[in-house]
């Protein structure tokens, strides 16, 4: 079990680290940095600065860094290292139209294979999001939102689609981290969710899938307009042509 140092550099992004699995410790705190916004895209990973800071050797932070690449958070740049990843509107639009796909799917077979207790849970999850939504930091309210949507995976009864939606997920938040003003008003966000969870209930799959639709697509749009405002695009692709 990985524990975490509470004393941190003045300054620093990071914790010293004390250990058994170091390269998942610093892979946790990297990502920690990149998906607040703390280690914003384009930005260099200095092995031996990031290494000082947390106490370790170099050689848990370069495989802690090789793991973030195969996620498509970092990538990595001949002699220079890695560096995180930026993000382009095509980008967006691929991972919001994979997401979608996978969401609807998965949706429609926890209609039929997904518990009561299980669907029961996704409504417990809304009332907690709608509950505590004006209180959280925007990356907890992020997290819960996530982890509904990974619910109805998980609750889809197919272990691969589930595993591969999770793979997703750092990529997911990375994006949020970029488009900061997304949740404008977190509380009308968390009741975007209650419709999707109360079709599941009904096990109602034409239902569920119409409102998870409406519910990604109205986010890939926000999130989209967003980033064409602060970032711009050359030629930017349709949302429409991306489907």
């Amino acid at each position: 079990m990985s524990s975490l140092s509470n004393a941190t550099s003045s300054g620093s992004p990071f914790a010293s680290i004390e250990a058994v699995d170091l390269v998942a410790a610093v892979e946790a705190q990297l990502t920690q940095a990149i998906i607040e916004g703390r280690l914003p895209p384009g930005s260099r990973i200095v092995e031996a600065d990031i290494a000082r800071r947390m106490n370790v050797s170099r050689a848990p932070v370069r495989e802690a860094a090789r793991r973030l690449e195969r996620q498509g958070v970092l990538v990595a740049k001949p002699r220079h290292g890695f560096a995180v990843r930026t993000v382009t509107v095509r980008e967006i639009d691929d991972l919001f139209q994979v997401r979608l796909n996978m969401e609807l799917m998965a949706a429609s077979l926890a209609c039929k294979q997904a518990s009561d207790a299980g669907l029961d849970q996704l409504i417990a999850m809304v009332d907690d999001m709608v509950r505590d939504a004006e209180s959280l930091p925007q990356i907890e309210r992020v997290a819960r939102d996530l982890a509904f949507h990974t619910a109805i995976c998980e609750l889809s009864g197919n272990a691969y689609l589930h595993r591969v939606f999770s793979q997703m997920l750092t990529e997911i938040r990375m994006v949020v981290a970029v488009i900061d003003s997304v949740y404008h008003d977190p509380r009308a966000v968390a009741e975007t969710h209650r419709p999707i969870a109360l079709a599941l209930r009904t096990r109602d799959a034409d239902a569920a899938t119409a409102a998870l639709r409406f519910h990604i697509e109205d986010g890939w749009k926000h999130v989209r307009n967003v980033f064409m405002t602060k970032h711009g695009a050359t030629q930017a692709p349709t949302m429409e042509s991306a489907l």
